[in-house]
């Protein structure tokens, strides 16, 4: 087992870092768009909806929801707010699997520091995977984007200070990993740092769902190609 009294805390994204959701994603989101947006529906969907390579390039591209919904799939202001409120609804409706990727569930086995998740997706979306995968007793803490005020959805650093409040008694002078795959989950962690100027934030940017790290502004501390990298990083931290 993987131990260390370096490191207090790890911190998870989900989607595109511990669950290959992609196709879930669309199916979700084209459903919403068919019930309250149907402009977009049909021959107006949007090209980041019509395969899972083209929502890839626009969910990596995207600084959160938000702006995926707004910038990349076209829909009003008014039309994002009322797709993100239902997106848990149609989230425990639609039955589409999602995966882990390859190693995860070996990853997080094997390490005995507190972890925790900070997402976009729905908590008790997350909480059902992990059931399912047996790994729910390695989370501490899962904070979904329904847990979060839309105004402080990642790369605000509200969620991750929440969750960590939730995973430690104290939060001076610890450090902490954060692991995601978009240029925001990294912002997301320099956010974290600078709101809690007492820790250290080592971020970590994973390219085994997709990621062109070297396309993004933002750069993390250190990149993982497949997860059980990160069980050698702890060890010799």
């Amino acid at each position: 087992m993987a131990t260390t009294t370096y490191i207090d805390a790890i911190l998870w994204d989900y989607d595109g870092t511990i669950a290959n959701s992609a196709s879930k994603n669309i199916a979700i989101t084209k459903q919403i768009i068919s019930d309250v947006v149907p402009r977009l529906s049909g021959k107006n969907l949007p090209i980041h909806l019509k395969t899972e390579s083209q929502y890839h390039i626009a969910n990596h591209k995207a600084k959160n929801w938000q702006d995926l919904y707004l910038n990349f799939y076209k829909m009003t202001y008014d039309e994002m707010l009322t797709a993100g409120k239902l997106w848990s609804i149609y989230q425990q409706k639609n039955q589409t699997e999602v995966t882990l990727f390859s190693q995860i569930k070996e990853t997080v086995n094997q390490i005995n520091i507190p972890q925790g998740i900070c997402s976009q997706n729905s908590t008790k979306n997350i909480t059902k995977t992990l059931l399912n995968y047996n790994l729910n007793h390695k989370f501490s803490s899962i904070i979904g984007y329904d847990d979060i005020p839309n105004d402080k959805q990642k790369p605000a650093p509200f969620g991750g200070i929440k969750c960590l409040n939730q995973i430690l008694h104290s939060l001076e002078n610890k450090t902490i990993i954060y692991i995601g795959d978009h240029q925001a989950d990294i912002e997301f962690a320099k956010n974290i740092e600078k709101e809690l100027d007492s820790c250290k934030i080592i971020s970590i940017g994973v390219t085994y769902s997709g990621a062109d790290i070297s396309s993004w502004q933002i750069k993390p501390d250190i990149i993982l190609e497949k997860p059980m990298d990160l069980i050698n990083f702890i060890a010799t931290y």
